[in-house]
């Protein structure tokens, strides 16, 4: 959450002191105990009461307000910024620490996480280090294809790590070019800076509130949305010396900051609203709390922060910070449930608070040490580049070692004795093989089904809603030879065999897909907003009535595991649409849909994955109710073959998660499809 919790704190005082003495004479100890409050409250929100607390908002607040004020004193002296001694500087201090907490997360990973969550820590573990983990979970929030990990990453609090990581790179180049510019007129740096961030703190906070409303997953991750607070920071360093209140107003403010600051977590749902104008709060807070710290201020809230307590507790924040979090999901991992108790939370406390004693003990002040000897640019340079090889040494072979293990298992898709998959079902002589189910954990990423390249020439869709889901498999596709996948996830997942048998009759297949959507107007969507569902479901189907196709392919019926197998609502006016547009339409029933991960279940041999055939399918496939016109295709005979829902079928894993079925057990299917094809080819003629 702050990197500036240690590596900022020197900058606090100002560069001009006569010796060390002096300096720590002049530290702001206010500062240093408001970041000790602000992590003591992030970590007592999210251990006790599951919620976030704004702790994240002050650091940023405070992290530009050292930044800003080191660099320009060292500006405004006419010494030239060295930027890349700085970068040295702060990144050797800062790395050391969170490198060594991603491997115990990697050593945990490896330990206690299911194998179906390795290739996400991988991900996250490297945009970690590289300090682009906010991007990597701004991009997984509105990424629909996304796996669940099943528990919440020990890495995620390293997104704000990243975004403060980038700020550092990016602030003191803006000064360095602000004061290059203004050389020659030394008395304009300051003027010339309050305009450059008081434009970075509008245009930034307008974007925010605008990237909330739209998309508030994604913006709460979106450094853009963030640059506003740490300009506020810099706002404050540039413009406190200038300011003169009352010593009664500063200490008003201060208690005003304070209070805000605490009750901030329990007033505002900080992570389902931030970052937009609802941020200001704690901003605002803790300006109140710098201003009213910046002079010797009787009764203000200084003496509260710089008391004992909270001075010790500042020396180990980062610490705290880094390593609070894992241990926590650590916890509720080995406990089996998410809430923690008064006692439980307790005990994560004192270990975290022993852990980050340790780190820092350990590790940030022997490092530390070493770093600042002589030639130290040299020594931060290799203090970076082996806190890089730390996570990237055990990263780079334990991926090796998976992609090794898979390449070991490399399946024939006309290997029927090994791996059939549905194939098994109508074999009575087919008997299981002591081998690995596949795909692998680590492969399921790529079990997604491929959708071609975007549209081009006449079928690219003329509705903007339309143009991310369109795909087709080839540049020339003859309408009537053309096959239109329209729906959801399910629709792109048991559209495999589809592709398989196209490639063999000589069809083209082009898919209009948006996750969370299936094509049935009124159909209640679980995961997208329902306006945005019924204007897509509305603008593709008049695509497909455009582009007439030979035939549409959709999922007709919905599976839940907690309402009975039925039709998809309003199916059957689309259904209706397309037959009397002339447009064949190949009605498929949905897949079973499960309570738990199907997947996990299925490689895991001491757990037993069946469920009964009757409680996640009706009797018979309610697709028959549709106009007898449409061809019917059911897959769940060999989904369920003798009434039992497993998780793997002729050793292939059946599913990836808890409902969407494997791109290699759908191609299993092919023989499937084309036979009901055959037997209602008078509905396809078109296609022939």
């Amino acid at each position: 959450m702050n990197p500036a919790v240690t590596a900022a704190a020197e900058e606090s005082t100002p560069r001009g002191s006569g010796n060390r003495s002096a300096a720590r004479a002049e530290r702001r100890t206010d500062i240093d105990g408001l970041r000790a409050l602000a992590i003591l409250l992030v970590v007592v929100y999210h251990v006790w009461f599951g919620r976030v607390s704004g702790g994240v908002d002050v650091f940023l607040m405070i992290s530009a307000y050292l930044l800003t004020a080191s660099l320009v004193a060292t500006a405004a002296r006419g010494e030239r910024l060295r930027l890349g001694r700085h970068w040295l500087s702060r990144f050797s201090r800062l790395m050391p620490p969170a490198v060594v907490t991603i491997g115990g997360v990697l050593a945990m990973t490896y330990l206690l996480y299911p194998e179906t969550s390795w290739s996400q820590m991988w991900r996250e573990a490297w945009a970690s280090v590289l300090y682009v983990q906010n991007w990597q979970l701004a991009a997984a929030e509105v990424d629909y294809y996304a796996r669940e990990l099943g528990t919440t990453s020990a890495l995620q609090h390293f997104w704000s790590l990243s975004v403060q990581g980038q700020v550092f790179v990016i602030w003191p180049i803006l000064i360095a070019v602000t004061a290059w510019c203004v050389r020659r007129r030394p008395r304009w740096l300051l003027p010339a800076l309050v305009a450059l961030f008081t434009v970075v703190f509008v245009v930034s906070l307008t974007f925010s509130v605008i990237s909330t409303a739209e998309s508030q997953d994604y913006a709460y991750f979106d450094t853009r949305t963030r640059l506003w607070e740490f300009a506020a920071g810099s706002l404050v360093a540039l413009l406190l010396p200038y300011l003169r209140l009352p010593s009664p107003v500063r200490a008003v403010l201060g208690w005003v900051g304070v209070v805000a600051i605490v009750l901030c977590g329990v007033v505002i749902d900080v992570r389902g609203g931030f970052p937009g104008y609802l941020a200001l709060w704690p901003v605002l807070a803790t300006a109140f709390v710098l201003v009213a710290g910046g002079e010797p201020t009787r009764g203000g809230p200084a003496a509260l922060l710089g008391s004992r307590p909270l001075m010790a507790l500042s020396r180990h924040a980062y610490a705290l910070y880094l390593v609070h979090w894992p241990i926590l999901i650590a916890w509720t991992m080995l406990r089996g449930r998410d809430t923690v108790g008064p006692l439980g939370g307790a005990a994560i406390i004192l270990v975290s608070l022993a852990a980050a004693r340790l780190l820092t003990r350990d590790v940030e002040h022997p490092v530390r040490s070493f770093a600042l000897r002589h030639r130290p640019e040299w020594r931060q340079a290799v203090v970076i580049a082996a806190s890089v090889v730390v996570v990237a040494g055990p990263l780079v072979a334990w991926q090796a070692q998976q992609q090794a293990r898979a390449a070991a298992i490399v399946v024939d898709p006309t290997d029927r004795e090994r791996y059939p998959g549905a194939w098994a079902v109508d074999d009575p002589d087919w008997t299981p093989w002591d081998v690995p189910i596949v795909p692998l954990a680590t492969e399921l990423d790529d079990e997604w089904v491929f959708r071609g390249e975007p549209c081009t020439g006449d079928w690219v869709p003329s509705d903007p809603i339309l143009s991310d889901g369109c795909f087709q498999d080839s540049p020339e596709v003859a309408n009537d030879r053309t096959v239109l996948v329209l729906g959801d996830s399910h629709a792109q997942q048991l559209a495999e065999p589809l592709t398989s048998l196209a490639l063999e009759e000589g069809w083209h297949v082009v898919f209009m897909l948006r996750g969370g959507c299936p094509l049935g107007f009124g159909e209640v969507s679980i995961s997208q907003d329902e306006e945005i569902c019924e204007q897509w479901r509305r603008a593709a189907l008049d695509y497909a009535l455009e582009k007439r196709p030979g035939a549409a392919y959709l999922i007709t019926t919905k599976v839940t595991p907690q309402e009975p197998e039925r039709l998809l609502t309003g199916v059957d006016i689309a259904v209706a649409e397309l037959l009397d547009a002339g447009i064949d339409v190949i009605s498929v029933r949905d897949n079973p849909r499960f309570s738990f991960n199907m997947y996990e279940c299925a490689v895991d041999v001491a757990r037993d994955c069946v469920v009964p055939r009757e409680h996640v399918l009706a009797a018979t496939d309610p697709g028959l109710e549709l106009d007898a016109r449409v061809l019917q295709v059911d897959f769940s005979p060999w989904f369920c073959p003798g009434g039992r829902c497993d998780g793997a079928v002729g050793n292939i894993a059946v599913y990836l998660d808890d409902n969407h079925v494997t791109r290699s057990f759908g191609a299993t299917l092919t023989p499937v499809l084309a036979q009901q094809i055959r037997e209602q080819r008078e509905l396809l003629m078109t296609l022939r």
